[in-house]
């Protein structure tokens, strides 16, 4: 069968990752892309995740589906974040696997590491010390995702492969005020203050915590790339039980200074104060994107460009809404 004319499933194709997923795969061609909205499948529902895999038979599958949210969101729906994430999750691997599909993408979270860990942040430090506390029920799914895969792999010969994203942005992103991360709540807070004149922004935390940001398309083709590597390539350069592949820009910069330039793109020409007194969440997340290089990829849309083009995309939205 024509390799563009095959099934492919992405689960939470409505959000920022998925929903560049399918514009990545779109782009390339493939005729074939299944997606369900949340209303016409709940992922936690094993029953409903199964008779889909049964009736749709896809033959890959892009597990972007999970629940997500800032600082704010994580310390105020712990139970949640950990309950939907794991289910979601063991119900698309067991199901793909149950259904015959051989080779699926995992979307992990640059969380599961170790909040004090080395930088930049290397495959290898997974499971080595403790996890941030504010998003720690989150980062445990995303762990156990990971293993799910390499588990499968392990007993079944399956070929599930996971690739963990550093902070991502752009089209399609959450601008919710509490329950978005910080490069859109931010956006958010710099546009409103541009509008209403302010003459200060006010920014959780010190300022001081280093952060990577890549845009939502580049990510896309990084998926891409990695799911379409031979089996024997992507091995080689992974480990059986480490075998999960970062993917970001490979450079950092501070809170302030990312409020400082998201301030300039919006045009916001205020005083920008930190809020000590908020949680400032783990001290700095570089991830090391040494193993992808040499796999082929690299980043192309540059940060100044790639929040340029999410204010667009903000301003859109809001436009939708009012």
């Amino acid at each position: 069968m024509n390799a563009l004319r095959k099934g492919i499933y992405v689960a939470g194709h409505r959000g920022m990752v998925g929903s560049a997923i399918v514009r990545t795969l779109e782009a390339l061609g493939h005729e074939r892309i299944i997606t369900r909205t949340h209303a016409e499948l709940d992922l936690t529902d094993q029953a409903a995740v199964r008779d889909f895999f049964a009736t749709e038979k896809p033959d890959a599958v892009y597990l972007a589906a999970a629940k997500v949210g800032g600082i704010h969101a994580n310390a105020t729906y712990p139970a949640e974040f950990l309950y939907a994430n794991l289910m979601l999750e063991a119900n698309v691997v067991h199901e793909a696997w149950r259904s015959g599909v051989t080779r699926l993408l995992f979307l992990g979270s640059s969380c599961i590491y170790p909040r004090l860990a080395a930088q930049p942040m290397a495959e290898d430090a997974l499971l080595t010390g403790k996890l941030e506390p504010t998003n720690e029920p989150y980062a445990i799914a995303k762990i156990a995702g990971i293993k799910l895969c390499e588990s499968y792999n392990r007993q079944y010969g399956t070929d599930y492969r996971s690739v963990m994203p550093t902070n991502l942005y752009g089209p399609g992103d959450n601008y919710h005020p509490d329950n978005s991360h910080v490069l859109p709540a931010l956006i958010r807070r710099f546009h409103e203050a541009r509008e209403a004149a302010a003459p200060s922004v006010v920014i959780w935390g010190t300022g001081t915590p280093k952060r990577e940001f890549l845009y939502v398309d580049d990510m896309a083709a990084a998926c891409v790339h990695v799911m379409d590597l031979p089996r024997d390539r992507y091995a080689a350069s992974t480990e059986p039980m480490n075998s999960h592949i970062n993917v970001g820009c490979g450079e950092d910069l501070s809170i302030a200074e990312l409020a400082q330039l998201v301030g300039e793109v919006v045009g916001y020409r205020g005083e920008i104060r930190c809020d000590a007194s908020k949680p400032d969440g783990a001290p700095r997340k570089l991830l090391d994107i040494s193993r992808i290089r040499a796999l082929g990829w690299a980043p192309r849309i540059g940060l100044r460009e790639g929040i340029a083009s999410a204010y667009q995309d903000f301003l859109a939205h809001e436009r939708v809404a009012a």
